[in-house]
């Protein structure tokens, strides 16, 4: 299927591994310039050569000089038409066991700095009367997991936001949409598969196949499964879909909506 996205500029936070990159390699394959973001600039480098025309940016979006000293860079490059925010997300842990030191590092990564480069690029967006914003976020939006505190809180809260700005620019050829994903075998899910470990006293194998056991399609998810979803998203086929937050989860969520 041709996309219409061919030359466009993207923009892929935390796109040098996992679901960020196999978005960052679909975006590619459908003539896309991506720019991609990470902390770590050798493999930030490395992984901007295996894309034509790739260009890494490095930073932290949770850091505020940082977050500036990026779109700095990003300004030079050419800023984008399309956003792709993502990070880690928060650690896993009860409530009990989060403080407010950690509930307002991970508000700063999971949730304001998302929003402010979006902001940042919202003018661009609005000039070339065309944008698409794709957040990845996480399937507890419409159902909550357990010992997830900081991620059940936190990304419903940008999830909000998002939605919010989703009916302000709709007319403005900009649509956001979020994508869910669910139990992905990346190394996000890996650091919630050792601290269960640890905490239960189970190998990490079995953790790995009870969740799996869990999944109606019986196994993880991997990120050969989440890229396609948001080229697609970023296209001009998806341009009457906005505001919307879709799960790819292998059948997890149990959610009506």
């Amino acid at each position: 299927m041709e996309l219409g996205i061919q030359g466009q500029t993207a923009l892929v936070l935390g796109g040098t591994r996992g679901l960020g990159w196999s978005c960052a390699q679909a975006l590619a394959e459908a003539g896309v310039r991506v720019i991609i973001n990470g902390r770590d600039r050798a493999h930030g480098m490395a992984a901007a050569a295996q894309l034509p025309g790739g260009v890494f940016v490095a930073g932290d979006i949770g850091d505020e000089a940082q977050r500036a000293a990026l779109m700095a860079e990003v300004e030079k490059t050419g800023l984008p038409t399309i956003v792709v925010t993502n990070a880690g997300g928060p650690p896993p842990a009860p409530f009990e066991e989060t403080d407010a030191a950690l509930w307002r590092r991970s508000y700063e990564v999971n949730v304001l700095g998302p929003l402010e480069i979006v902001r940042r690029c919202l003018p661009h967006m609005r000039a070339q009367k065309y944008g698409r914003i794709i957040n990845i976020t996480s399937f507890v939006v419409k159902e909550l997991y357990p010992n997830m505190a900081l991620s059940n809180s936190l990304r419903i809260g940008l999830t909000g936001a998002m939605g919010a700005l989703a009916r302000e620019v709709a007319a403005s050829g900009i649509t956001v949409n979020g994508l869910l994903p669910g139990l992905m075998d990346t190394g996000a899910l890996q650091r919630v598969i050792t601290d269960r470990s640890k905490r239960f006293g189970h190998t990490e194998s079995a953790v790995r196949l009870q969740m799996a056991e869990g999944i109606p399609m019986q196994r993880l998810g991997t990120a050969d499964d989440f890229g396609a979803m948001c080229a697609f998203l970023a296209s001009t086929r998806a341009a009457y879909i906005t505001g919307q937050n879709i799960c790819i989860d292998g059948g997890l969520t149990k959610s009506v909506i």
